[in-house]
């Protein structure tokens, strides 16, 4: 593994360590704020082979889906969740928008999706 590969794991471990539990993050959201955001599979293969001490249950895809590929399935990942104060829904989703947890690092605040401004109205 190239050292730059290696360190964006790193990121990514150090990340994941800090998502408190009651709270999750995405694949992407991770992705980007460890500097590459393009790389939300990439993120999930680490996810996947990563160490088990880290709170993998906490990361979840864009659309509020558990991840199939968790080890022990998505309800494993159900269980494990709703272990640490997560409601999941019986199709195995979450609420993203209620329960996103962003770092209160500047990169993190930079990178979040800004509000849309309202259109203004042409008089």
């Amino acid at each position: 593994m190239s050292s730059q590969n290696e360190k964006f794991k790193l990121k990514v471990y150090d990340l994941v360590s800090t998502i408190p539990r009651g709270r999750i993050m995405t694949y992407g959201q991770i992705a980007t704020l460890c500097g590459r955001p393009r790389a939300a599979r990439i993120v999930g293969g680490i996810a996947h082979y990563g160490p088990s001490d880290l709170p993998w249950q906490r990361v979840v895809k864009k659309s509020g889906d558990l991840a199939s590929g968790f080890p022990g399935g998505r309800e494993n990942h159900k269980l494990m969740l709703e272990n640490d104060g997560v409601k999941v829904a019986d199709n195995y989703t979450v609420d993203v928008e209620e329960l996103i947890w962003w770092p209160s690092s500047a990169k993190a605040s930079e990178s979040r999706p800004k509000p849309a401004k309202p259109a203004e109205n042409s008089k």
